[in-house]
């Protein structure tokens, strides 16, 4: 991504958004989950009152709508808890600030809403970098609320002092320093209003701990000041005649979707293009469930760890549409060596990510619903001037790589519990309204490519900053968002490891979350990197929750207030996953013990060109011109 250029706005103490933000209008709020047209994010005009700082945090807070912030208090944050006290607005005690943004991710990410956090000055501020930097790298409407020693003391190295606001600038969309009791209303309006319109992203509010103790009169609603702030909603249609016409002359196109189709809410007309033009579709891992997996016309994954048929189609084809992606370069391997036939057409929200990894030749800036509405009318004038080229050809090739190259595993020779199978099942089991929410690394993996994803917002993991530890809170955060909608985390035994804490929020909170954790004793995806590339030297990735049984997940999830459950063989995962289905009244952890040898296929070596991908372990699948 750009990182933000800082210029100075009505007060110098504030950092401006970035000098590259698209332009967008205040039509665009949070991204609606039925195609709808999005609310206006403050629903409440309360009267003016006489209140200190804090209390106009609070209220403010009430005004925008807000009914969930997930924190822990503090001595800089503290005064902000007291009207908290009372107020509609539900706060959840979490056991680690960075649970706290993650679940306030996940919350944002099931919900459409923004997610809200807050900690206090010093350490709790800096244990939020890790989630505000996960939101901004997957484009989450995240506002970070922090306390901040008292203004006098800024910059004099004080107790639990940190500049929260220089540290997160990078990883930012924006961020304020609040200076008087009088701006917080105005700020907070601001803040909610730049995470959610344009492309999405985390904005972080740090208040001195004498600002919130301040007296002030809350007035509400306040003036947004954001001059140049305009993102832009509506393509230019020169473009989208462009694109149109290059879509019903290619031979061979792929439709390449991105998250961004999600955050716009724009499913539904994806589908009716899809259908519409018959051009495959390709879904990055930030879009799984935008369109649904089991479509004739899905060809699955592309990337690192793609279907065979989605990463040759792009590597093949002639037309390349990407809608709300970012030529990630866990997508394109080799950036010189990928696609090199295909003319590009580029459609997304932020300029800043057009052009920037890789030339495109019909750039389109604007929201992917609009783009893909207008894409919609186009199309269809154009075929009826000029019938559409016959994709028959182009589709007879990749329904022979679908065949000969589909999504599979082999069972272990050990006999040990596949995690393949048990991840399968879990889908199947569990359905297609379930919302999962994958850690990072061999799961993560495993949980993308056996689990058929129907139904948009229904696949929350970290994408471009990959953290483990992500899955848990973040998991907490969409079941609060989503209460009655069954949520499963799929974790691994090692990012199970770094925020299980959070189980105890939600024994507590009557959170009810389900854990399936794929523990095969070791660090997995770095224990594959090393079988495949380091000689075998498994060097500091062996857990011991194999050998030692070090923790014990079962009696540790029933230590954290959860039931806990353990799975060894294939002939007991279907009644465990019942079992864990049928507890609906407290959190649920199931340890499936599974072998520690299992990898993920097909995959794509870290440098290398798509051209090189590996079906299986030492199997490269036929992909010479002649041959399809």
């Amino acid at each position: 991504m750009t990182r933000p250029t800082p210029e100075t706005l009505a007060h110098s103490v504030r950092r401006a958004r970035p000098a590259t933000e698209p332009a967008a209008d205040a039509e665009h709020a949070p991204a609606p989950r039925n195609g709808a047209a999005p609310a206006a994010p403050a629903v409440r005009q309360p009267a003016p009152a006489q209140v200190s700082g804090a209390g106009s945090l609070v209220r403010s807070l009430e005004a925008l709508g807000v009914d969930v912030v997930f924190g822990i208090p503090g001595g800089a944050i503290l005064p902000a808890y007291d009207p908290l006290y009372d107020s509609t607005v539900r706060h959840i005690l979490v056991r680690h600030e960075q649970g706290a943004g993650h679940a306030a991710t996940g919350y944002a990410q099931a919900t459409g809403k923004v997610g809200v956090c807050i900690a206090t000055s010093g350490p709790g501020a800096t244990n939020l970098v890790t989630p505000i930097a996960d939101a901004y790298m997957d484009s989450v409407a995240l506002v970070a609320i922090t306390g901040q020693v008292a203004r006098p003391s800024i910059g004099t190295d004080a107790f639990q002092e940190a500049d929260i606001q220089g540290i997160t600038l990078p990883i930012t969309k924006h961020n304020f320093l609040v200076q008087t009791p009088e701006e917080i209303p105005q700020v907070l309006a601001e803040a909610f209003h730049l995470a959610s319109t344009g492309r999405p992203g985390p904005v972080l509010v740090d208040i001195p701990k004498d600002v919130l103790q301040a007296p002030t009169t809350f007035a509400w609603p306040p003036t947004l000041d954001l001059p140049g702030y305009r993102p832009t909603l509506h393509p230019h249609g020169k473009q989208i005649r462009e694109a149109a016409r290059l879509m019903t002359g290619a031979r061979r196109p792929v439709l390449y979707v991105g998250g961004g189709v999600l955050k716009a809410g724009a499913t539904e007309g994806l589908r009716r293009l899809a259908e519409l033009t018959g051009i495959p579709v390709v879904t990055t891992l930030m879009a799984l469930g935008a369109f649904p997996d089991s479509h004739p016309q899905h060809l699955g994954m592309p990337g690192m760890h793609g279907t065979v048929a989605a990463v040759y189609g792009l590597q093949k084809a002639d037309l390349i549409v990407a809608l709300g992606a970012r030529f990630d370069d866990r997508v394109t391997g080799k950036l010189d060596s990928f696609a090199p036939d295909a003319t590009v057409v580029h459609a997304d929200i932020d300029p800043a990510e057009i052009g920037k990894n890789r030339h495109a030749d019909v750039p389109i800036v604007g929201d992917a619903r609009h783009v893909i509405d207008e894409l919609i009318t186009a199309v269809t004038t154009e075929k009826s001037a000029h019938p559409a080229i016959d994709l028959g050809d182009w589709w007879t090739q990749l329904d022979d790589l679908r065949k000969r190259y589909p999504l599979g595993y082999e069972e272990p020779a050990d006999g040990t519990l596949s995690p393949q199978y048990v991840i399968k099942r879990l889908g199947e089991i569990a359905g297609p309204d379930t919302i999962f929410v994958a850690g990072v690394g061999q799961h993560q993996m495993w949980a993308s490519q056996f689990i058929s994803y129907e139904k948009p917002y229904t696949w929350l993991n970290s994408g471009g900053l990959g953290t483990m530890g992500y899955a848990v809170p973040a998991a907490m955060g969409a079941k609060v968002g989503k209460p009655d909608t069954v949520v499963w985390a799929v974790d691994g035994d090692g990012c199970f490891q770094m925020t299980n804490q959070e189980l105890a929020t939600c024994a507590l909170e009557g959170i009810p979350v389900k854990i399936a954790v794929i523990n095969n004793g070791n660090l997995g995806m770095v224990r594959q990197w090393q079988t495949l590339f380091y000689g075998e030297r498994y060097s500091n990735t062996e857990l011991g929750t194999h050998k030692h049984r070090i923790p014990d997940f079962v009696k540790l999830a029933e230590a954290l207030g959860c039931v806990g459950l353990r799975c060894e063989n294939a002939a007991d995962v279907d009644k465990t996953i019942e079992a864990a289905m049928a507890i609906n009244d407290a959190p649920v952890v199931i340890d499936f013990v599974v072998g520690k040898d299992a990898m993920v296929w097909p995959m794509v070596a870290a440098g290398t060109g798509n051209d090189e991908i590996m079906f299986a372990r030492g199997v490269r699948p036929a992909f010479d011109e002649d041959e399809i």
